[in-house]
């Protein structure tokens, strides 16, 4: 990668990948939610963001909860760089997610997600301006 080029890869260091690392967010988060989607949040002491996805068999089938999953990984993706660091998030998808057209999806999800690294603010983190 040469010099002003940014990364749009998604490594194993940005997600959630142990039950335990799901837990603790669940248990020692926030959450936030919206007809779309049910956002849980805690800070965790990195320099860096990390997501992990849940798909609950309300969605769909395997072909559709797995169709729900790339389309989030690919909102995380590609806005990975407005993401503050210092952050473990848990996405849980609701049904409307399938078939929401690509903009709006991640505009739902930007939305939802923290925008100051833990500490910028004594309360919770601000939810963004209409993205």
């Amino acid at each position: 990668m040469s010099g002003g080029e940014r990364s749009y890869s998604f490594p194993k260091g940005m997600r959630l990948l142990r039950p335990r690392e799901f837990r603790k967010v669940y248990q020692e988060g926030r959450r936030r939610s919206t007809r779309v989607c049910l956002v849980y949040y805690r800070s965790n002491n990195l320099s860096r963001f990390r997501v992990g996805i849940t798909t609950p068999k309300a969605i769909g089938n395997a072909v559709i909860r797995n169709r729900v999953r790339r389309r989030l990984r690919e909102v995380i993706r590609l806005n990975q760089a407005a993401l503050p660091p210092g952050w473990d998030v848990v996405l849980n998808p609701r049904a409307e997610v399938a078939g929401m057209p690509f903009p709006n999806l991640a505009q739902e999800i930007l939305h939802l997600l923290p925008s100051r690294p833990p500490g910028a603010s004594a309360a919770k983190p601000p939810v963004r301006p209409g993205i």
